[in-house]
């Protein structure tokens, strides 16, 4: 059975996003994503999500969500991509596991720092998920 993970952050528009498409798109044979923000900005950041379509990562799926959203999903597991949804990340009454890995926010920045997070996200994250729920 797939695992069941949750990657935490903010504004969910930008990290969180691309976090969530990696693991569906390279990590689909044990696990499944799923993003929210702990204040949702209802918006996906228009560079991360072209820089996704990119490299064929983007699902029509993908959105914006809030916190309040996911309360209710039995996460295995719960990860925080930025320092302040790991301060305000709630009690999850379903989660077995929280883990915070931060990663810088590359909005308002040029395209570059995008793919240096999404590499970031790949090359840091993706390995851990794959040790801890594969």
């Amino acid at each position: 059975m797939k695992k069941n993970v949750l990657i935490l952050c903010t504004g969910n528009s930008c990290r969180s996003i691309m976090a969530e498409a990696l693991i569906n798109a390279k990590l689909s044979e044990c696990m499944q994503a799923q993003s929210s923000g702990v204040k949702a900005s209802g918006v996906v950041n228009p560079i991360a999500q072209a820089l996704l379509e990119e490299q064929g990562l983007w699902r029509e799926k993908y959105h914006s969500k809030v916190i309040e959203s996911v309360l209710d999903t039995a996460f295995d597991l719960v990860i925080t991509v930025c320092d302040s949804a790991k301060e305000s990340c709630p009690m999850f009454p379903k989660a077995i596991k929280t883990i915070h890995m931060g990663f810088e926010d590359p909005s308002g920045k040029a395209k570059n720092e995008y793919v240096k997070t999404l590499a970031l996200l790949e090359n840091k994250l993706l390995p851990l998920l794959k040790k801890e729920l594969c």
